[in-house]
């Protein structure tokens, strides 16, 4: 040994100090166990900073973003990773109601600007549909609906549901794309009962609802099954589960 570590010029002190069996570290043990946990209790959806936060106002435990990172790698558990998706660029808005939210989405309180959108999921034997509406200063779901058609009334429920969660709020701007949901007689009158400004993206361009489509994207590649659902009150379970945690 003396030899060896005068070769390698390195103390014999440390050498015996390497060599001594290292005791467990018990707070290591229990985050690792506690990240874990959470990435479970999140079906495997949550990242570094949800598991932080999960863990941290569960159980007051200390965890920051990069140790959370950290052992997530020990435990070789990843969130689920969205797919790249290239939108494509349309022209110009309606005429009757314009883009006047222009993709500034980012508000200074809540309940001035609101977002909605429909998307499909499958039901067992048939296609089911959900709209939500988004409050754009949290990017928070607050109004949702599900059923079998894409229609008016779809739409004016989720609003409705948004409209009386949030104690009936006044001059909001509610921006949609231009389906026919949202530009309908039905639902522009629902805006109008609720004192709302409408607000239209351009035709054909996504990226003026961005905040929906990335809310939507996120649900279908983090937590709705690739085969969809056995039946609709399954999924309008599990979907109600995905947005109020």
């Amino acid at each position: 040994m003396k030899t060896l570590c005068r070769i390698f010029n390195v103390h014999r002190s440390s050498y015996r100090y390497w060599c001594r069996p290292k005791e467990p570290d018990i707070e290591r043990t229990i985050k690792r166990s506690l990240v874990s946990e959470a990435w479970n209790v999140s079906g495997g959806s949550a990242g570094a900073r949800t598991i932080t936060t999960m863990v941290t106002n569960t159980h007051n435990v200390k965890l920051g973003r990069w140790l959370a990172g950290k052992l997530m790698k020990e435990l070789i558990i990843v969130s689920c990773q969205e797919r790249k998706h290239k939108y494509n660029r349309g022209g110009n808005e309606r005429i009757d109601i314009p883009n006047l939210l222009n993709r500034q989405f980012a508000v200074t309180k809540p309940d001035q600007v609101w977002c909605g959108d429909v998307t499909y999921i499958w039901t067992g034997s048939r296609w089911a549909y959900l709209a939500v509406v988004l409050d754009l200063f949290a990017r928070k779901p607050v109004g949702w609906a599900m059923s079998f058609a894409p229609d008016s009334e779809l739409t004016a429920k989720a609003l409705q549901m948004a409209w009386e969660l949030r104690g009936h709020p006044k001059q909001v701007m509610f921006h949609s794309d231009q389906g026919s949901h949202y530009t309908s007689r039905q639902y522009r009158q629902a805006l109008w009962r609720y004192q709302m400004t409408q607000s239209i993206s351009r035709r054909g361009n996504c990226w003026d609802n961005s905040p929906m489509e990335r809310f939507f994207r996120s649900l279908k590649t983090e937590w709705v099954p690739t085969t969809g659902y056995q039946s609709f009150s399954t999924a309008q379970s599990a979907i109600i589960r995905y947005i109020t945690h």
